[in-house]
């Protein structure tokens, strides 16, 4: 008989922990929540301070039974859920579930599983938090009186099987908005003139500055010429040269926000996979001889706080493998802690920086070691001395004309040695060394190259932007804002094109009608202040009742106007030019949940559905007779291969384009790269210049 049990989420989580705490602990995993409201209605009493009725959640009961039992033969109960307000919550469900007195001291946290950091949090055990617990609630009634009065209605009006959530329709609304902006967008022309500058055997570039001293922005050909013919002659002098030294700064440990954009940009994850992943980092990885152990701390979080004792041992090992002059020299630069940052616990960070990436190869998976060690150098990094850069400005004049030349060098590494963060246009800074260029100097123009552009429009949301920006707007939490783009997907409100969120047509629709309807829910700024509220539940400064009654009052009135004004959506089925070969009858284009398909209209007396074939006008170059489609893998995918599969199994990941390798005649095929797409050859090293 155990002493004491200690009921963690997963069983990953248990089976770490109980190797930490010894034989007289027994630790078991309550596979998440154990209550919630119930699916089959709404569950919350607007009449009597919204009561929410919880249930056992259907499947549990084996769970619970099994919990109970041990629990009886347990001296004292511990509830060591994770360290946050759903934590907070499962926590409070099992203290009612188990009859455990929740002011007593049953509750321990802890932010990384170590064995120094779970024994640590077992001498501090301490009563359940209401607060946390009322603000995880307040979002969980929130979000039910939303959905389970407003989806009805769709259903009702539109098409079964939709919903409307208050974070998801906010994210939905800056997509739409996005791709209005887009659409609406009106070009502007513009001009730039590069130059290159011969000085005595070296080359460099150099841009059209401006006229007398001041800057000009070229914008038309006109402009161009009349600037072009005031140049005299090949010969241009140095006019002024500056010369800086500039400090670059690292960027701070992960937050859950800043990990799910750069792992987007780094390592082509999306938000849910580098949720799950970062899950089973922080609850345990088994190391062989070294047994069980967590990896990182707790993924959800939006600050980046980092202990004494991690900066410590950063500090160290900087010193040990890189040299003093790469440390902080014991100061860590303090970052701005955003205004709705609740700042709960430390950033996201390995839990040993002992732990080197390469010595885990063996015990993780290849997409385990990937985000680990971007974690890994992340921290490292923002714990090791500043970049120190040595930039260069120079302006070369010709009469009126002034171009001007920008170069920088990296004269001392630091962070930099171990990472560098990414961009969302995949532009990160690169060196670019001037020659020596002093006042005075003479240099030839050896080539004058006026290019013509034009603006372009914002670049629609990616899953990383679409973080960014409702993190800075203060929408959502780090818990929600994986689940919030999983969620618009599966409702088929958006789809994903070359990674950019593009709005569907229902999308719109329902969008529509919660604009006409339900103004207040998508409102940016006020679904904002619901967060900052949701923050005062938490911090004790507001009841819970009050939140929710403030919300509810206004929002009966926008449903009962619903309820009674909105009109029926008609759907219309779109004709595919076909007929359906089983019956007969005119095939249509659907909407389903991954996209639009074929479907006979004749449903549901004839069922037949066929995928929406899209030929991209290239022979199939091993069978010569088929064409070569876009497919998709059951992962979502886009690949090619050929319309006559199975007779002819041609497969590429990358499109083939028509044309044929000028050097070996074979098949080329456009590959995507961070920047761009390039041209190249599948059988010889032909290649052309990269397309932005």
């Amino acid at each position: 008989m155990s002493d004491y049990l200690v009921i963690v989420e997963s069983p990953a989580k248990a089976k770490t922990i109980e190797r930490y705490l010894g034989k007289r602990y027994k630790v078991k995993a309550s596979m998440g929540h154990v209550r919630d409201l119930p699916k089959s209605q709404m569950g919350v009493d607007v009449n009597h301070q919204y009561e929410p009725k919880y249930i056992t959640i259907r499947g549990k009961g084996p769970v619970l039974k099994e919990l109970k039992t041990a629990a009886k033969k347990a001296k004292k109960i511990y509830l060591a859920a994770d360290p946050d307000r759903e934590g907070e919550a499962i926590a409070w469900h099992l203290a009612h579930s188990l009859n455990l007195d929740i002011s007593s001291d049953c509750r321990v946290v802890f932010n990384e599983i170590t064995k120094d950091a779970i024994k640590e949090s077992f001498k501090h055990p301490r009563p359940i938090n209401m607060d946390l617990v009322d603000a995880q609630q307040a979002r969980r009634i929130l979000d039910r009186l939303v959905g389970y009065n407003i989806s009805p209605l769709l259903w009702k009006k539109v098409k079964k099987g939709l919903s409307a959530g208050r974070v998801q329709s906010v994210a939905l609304r800056l997509i739409i908005d996005r791709e209005k902006e887009i659409q609406h967008f009106q070009p502007e022309e513009y001009w730039t003139i590069d130059a290159k500058f011969l000085k005595d055997q070296d080359t460099f570039q150099a841009t059209f500055y401006g006229k007398a001293g001041k800057k000009v922005a070229l914008k038309s050909e006109e402009e161009v010429k009349a600037i072009l013919s005031t140049i005299q002659g090949n010969e241009f002098q140095l006019a002024s040269v500056t010369k800086k030294e500039r400090k670059r700064n690292p960027a701070p440990p992960f937050t859950t926000s800043s990990l799910q954009q750069e792992a987007a940009r780094k390592l082509n994850f999306r938000a849910k996979k580098t949720m799950m992943l970062a899950q089973q980092l922080y609850e345990g990885i088994d190391l062989g001889k070294e047994g069980t152990v967590g990896l990182i701390t707790y993924m959800r979080t939006d600050s980046t706080r980092i202990s004494e004792v991690a900066q410590k041992e950063a500090y160290d090992y900087v010193k040990t493998t890189h040299g003093e002059e790469f440390t902080t020299k014991g100061v860590t630069k303090k970052d701005k802690k955003q205004s709705n940052a609740q700042d709960a616990h430390e950033a996201i960070r390995p839990t040993s920086i002992l732990k080197e990436p390469n010595s885990l190869k063996n015990s993780l998976s290849r997409d385990q070691l990937r985000l680990y060690k971007l974690i890994w150098e992340r921290f490292l990094a923002s714990q090791m001395a500043p970049a120190i850069m040595d930039t260069v400005s120079a302006d070369v004049v010709n009469g009126e004309i002034t171009f001007r030349a920008t170069g920088s060098k990296i004269k001392f590494a630091g962070f930099m040695k171990v990472y560098v963060e990414g961009s969302d246009d995949g532009q990160e800074e690169k060196e670019k060394q001037l020659p020596n260029l002093e006042v005075g100097d003479k240099v030839k123009a050896e080539d004058i190259d006026p290019k013509q552009h034009f603006t372009q429009p914002p670049p629609r949301y990616t899953e990383a932007r679409l973080v960014k920006t409702l993190e800075e707007l203060g929408i959502g939490r780090p818990s929600t804002f994986a689940p919030t783009l999983d969620t618009i997907q599966k409702r088929g409100y958006v789809s994903l094109d070359n990674k950019r969120f593009i709005p569907t047509e229902l999308g719109e629709i329902v969008h529509e009608l919660m604009v006409e309807f339900f103004s207040d829910i998508i409102d940016v700024e006020f679904t904002a202040k619901m967060e900052r509220d949701l923050d005062g539940v938490e911090d004790g400064q507001v009841e819970w009742v009050q939140v929710i009654d403030e919300f509810y009052k206004g929002f009966e009135q926008h449903l009962v106007k619903a309820e009674a004004e909105m009109e029926q959506v008609e759907i219309k089925d779109e004709p595919a030019g076909e007929d359906c070969e089983s019956c007969g009858h005119p095939m249509v284009f659907k909407m389903g949940r991954y996209g639009k398909f074929m479907a006979c209209s004749n449903f549901p007396d004839c069922r037949n559905t066929k995928a929406i074939v899209k030929e991209i006008g290239v022979k199939c170059p091993k069978c010569s007779e088929g064409n070569i489609i876009e497919r998709k893998s059951k992962k979502r995918r886009i690949f090619y291969g050929c319309d006559g599969f199975p007779e002819c199994d041609f497969l590429s990941w990358d499109k083939p384009i028509e044309r044929k390798c000028p050097k070996c005649e074979q098949l080329l095929v456009e590959k995507k790269l961070k920047k761009g797409v390039q041209i190249q050859c599948t059988s010889c090293d032909y290649k052309e210049e990269p397309q932005t």
